[in-house]
């Protein structure tokens, strides 16, 4: 038992220090997502939940923790045999890098404000008013570290782990390539995942809702993707969060 406590030291001590992060963030998601449900789907969800709203918020959290802790585990030791594992702290030139990659993905989330929301009826009643504190938090929190956590540490590791073992197995290191390619479907998946909840936000999914999805998420993914494969996981992190704060900067400056 100690050697296998000694063994997994790292990852153990990298999930427990996500584990604050995932419960203020999840409570925070849930707070947020019940804010934009319909009147409908909420009487649905209470009525499967006993009426307790505060039921809904317990069961995100505790969706947001399992997420970190699994996939924060796994993904620690995946990064590891890949070679991406790196210490968690901050050097002046990634920051560097990652405060220009931050502004980029940061204006690349403003072409809602710019282009789609003139172009969608329901992008522009979602800024009718200004970012609520609930959103805030869960964007920086949940949307900056625990989806990170979920599609760089864990997803990219994963496929780039078995694109490794089945086709370059004979190779020491990791290919670049191959770490790449995993950037760039673990971006296409994360853009895709969030098909679901476009087509419940809007009812259809036409050509320009299907470009402002991928557009939003799959353009950052690759961002984060970058500097994570170039720096570390941290950076991804700090890309990902400062992203959605220059957007919510600037929603609050011009509407």
């Amino acid at each position: 038992m100690t050697t296998l406590l000694h063994k997994f030291k790292k990852p153990l001590l990298f999930v427990l220090a996500l584990v604050p992060i995932a419960i203020v963030g999840g409570y925070f998601t849930g707070v947020y997502g019940w804010a934009e449900l319909t009147d409908d789907v909420k009487g649905q969800i209470l009525a499967q939940i006993g009426n307790n709203q505060s039921l809904y918020y317990l069961f995100t959290t505790i969706q947001t923790l399992i997420y970190a802790l699994i996939l924060g585990f796994f993904g620690y030791i995946l990064s590891d045999k890949i070679g991406l594992m790196k210490p968690v702290r901050f050097e002046k030139k990634p920051v560097m890098i990652t405060i220009g990659m931050t502004l980029f993905t940061g204006l690349v989330l403003c072409t809602d404000l710019f282009y789609f929301r003139n172009h969608i009826p329901q992008v522009a009643a979602m800024y009718q008013g200004k970012p609520s504190f609930a959103y805030w938090i869960a964007s920086v929190l949940y949307g900056g570290v625990i989806e990170e956590i979920m599609l760089r540490l864990f997803m990219m590791s994963l496929i780039a782990y078995i694109a490794w073992r089945i086709f370059f197995r004979r190779e020491a290191n990791l290919p670049t390539g191959v770490i790449v390619a995993a950037n760039i479907i673990a971006a296409l998946l994360f853009a895709a995942g969030h098909l679901p909840s476009t087509m419940q936000m809007f009812g259809e999914i036409t050509p320009m809702i299907l470009l402002r999805c991928f557009l939003l998420n799959g353009v950052g993914g690759l961002a984060f993707g970058y500097l994570y494969r170039k720096h570390a996981i941290q950076y991804s992190m700090m890309a990902h969060a400062g992203a959605h704060i220059v957007w919510k900067i600037i929603w609050i400056i011009l509407l």
